[in-house]
């Protein structure tokens, strides 16, 4: 991109900007001691070097705004607005790259996508709420718009990088949670946002980052770091998360055929277990309740029977257009001050992403997003096929039907896919899309890779 200017137009641009803040500086200088502007300043700049650089920097600028507008730090303030101008300019000048470079095409995912946001509009409209509803709709807009334009733009070209950087990331965010939670910090809010995080995210790229190898050193630390979110997935006692975990872990090593390693992984974690439960018997005991029970009770569901019956309520009341996507029964923004999930005091709106999406939109509305979440499924199944027959676990769509199996599994009994002002809804639609484009689109198209001469690396796509 930046290649394009001609250089004596970025002279005189960056002339013209220090000129501008010199002055600015002088004839007001207050402007410079206010904590609010300054953060702004620094913000506006850091926006403008994600622009410039924009295939290389803007995806981690936008999951990382997501991210630090839920996680419980102090870095973390200022980023509930900000977010979303930076995943508005994303959408922007992905659609303006995507325009001129004319190299992507659009295909049934993307029409769906556009039906999902346009019978949420409609929804909206005979919504008792229809500001909150139109708000929220809007932000799965720019999500969408983003997904379909900034975010394949990423990837396109530079597959290897850009999942390395994946695997980079991944490496980086698990061992600093395994920091923060060292010394007491809870960095994700509550057990059940760290059990998502690590379920979805952690888990399956990990694993990935397993089974692709390399040498010594890259191995043992991707199976260190692995382990770590496999005990941090468990300290968090969510079982949404658990599951998510174990079940796309488990699915990769199979169609990989590393049985082996999938055998060595469930003895080590029976053998734990085992080592626990004889040396303190409690807290297998603590682990049985606060995990399958939930405070204490007799029913495995009993903390989801009461949201899961209240979103039937609503679908029953409001059965083809939905009461909006986002409200409540009382007119509440569903989302509101829970960017994270449901803890043990607190529960989310009702219990599964799929009923709060027919409860949101009904069943017209649920349609398109479900025949996306099909395609999604399709993508998966075939790209697991395929993967048996070929065993090429560096193809990029490998990893990421990890994570589709992973977040499908865990919206089951969280409510966030839908919600665009959570960081895991951001993380897995933009991650489809991109997903849509490298899987396999029939079973012609084998998964075939060139190893690069770095072990452990990425293939391009073919």
């Amino acid at each position: 991109m930046i290649e394009r200017i001609p250089k004596a137009a970025l002279l005189a641009a960056a002339l013209m900007a220090i000129t501008a803040l010199a002055y600015i500086a002088y004839s007001r200088p207050w402007y410079f001691t206010s904590q609010t502007n300054l953060a702004g300043l620094i913000f506006l700049e850091l926006l403008i070097a994600a622009v410039w650089m924009y295939r290389r920097a803007f995806f981690p600028v936008v999951l990382a705004s997501s991210l630090l507008a839920g996680i419980n730090l102090p870095v973390g303030r200022g980023w509930a607005a900000g977010r979303w101008i930076v995943l508005g300019v994303g959408a922007l000048v992905g659609t303006l790259m995507m325009l001129k470079d004319r190299r992507h095409e659009f295909g049934f995912f993307h029409l769906a996508a556009f039906f999902t946001v346009l019978t949420g509009l409609v929804s909206a409209a005979v919504s008792t709420y229809p500001e909150v509803a139109r708000l929220k709709v809007l932000s799965m807009l720019l999500l969408f718009v983003y997904g379909a334009t900034g975010a394949r733009v990423a990837v396109m070209g530079r597959e290897e990088i850009f999942f390395r950087g994946l695997l980079a990331g991944c490496e980086i965010f698990v061992g600093a949670n395994a920091c923060f939670y060292a010394v007491g910090v809870a960095a994700m809010g509550n057990p059940n946002s760290l059990g998502a995080v690590m379920g979805i995210a952690g888990a399956p790229i990990l694993m990935w980052g397993v089974l692709l190898g390399g040498d010594r050193w890259v191995y043992r630390r991707r199976l260190f770091l692995y382990a770590i979110c496999i005990y941090l997935v468990f300290v968090s006692h969510a079982r949404a998360g658990i599951a998510a975990a174990l079940i796309s872990s488990a699915l990769l090593c199979l169609e990989s055929r590393k049985y082996k390693l999938l055998f060595e992984g469930s003895t080590v974690l029976v053998i734990v277990l085992a080592a626990v439960g004889l040396f303190r018997p409690n807290a297998i005991s603590s682990l049985t309740t606060s995990v399958l029970y939930k405070n204490e009770s007799d029913a495995i569901f009993a903390s989801r029977i009461s949201p899961w019956q209240t979103a039937i309520d609503n679908i029953r009341e409001h059965p083809w257009f939905g009461m909006g996507l986002g409200t409540t029964a009382n007119g509440a923004d569903a989302d509101e001050g829970q960017v994270s999930f449901s803890s043990g005091k607190t529960t989310s709106e009702h219990g599964s992403s799929y009923l709060a999406i027919l409860a949101g939109v009904g069943i017209v509305g649920a349609i398109p997003f479900a025949v996306m979440l099909v395609l999604v499924i399709s993508k998966v199944i075939r790209t697991a096929a395929l993967m048996r027959g070929s065993g090429a676990l560096a193809h990029p769509a490998v990893v990421l039907a990890g994570v589709m199996i992973a977040g499908i599994i865990h919206a089951t009994f969280e409510d966030w896919m839908m919600a665009p002002g959570n960081y895991l809804c951001v993380f897995f639609w933009s991650l489809a899309f991109i997903f849509n484009d490298v899987a396999p689109s029939s079973k012609a198209l084998a998964l075939k890779w060139s190893p690069t001469p770095t072990q452990g690396a990425i293939a391009s796509r073919p």
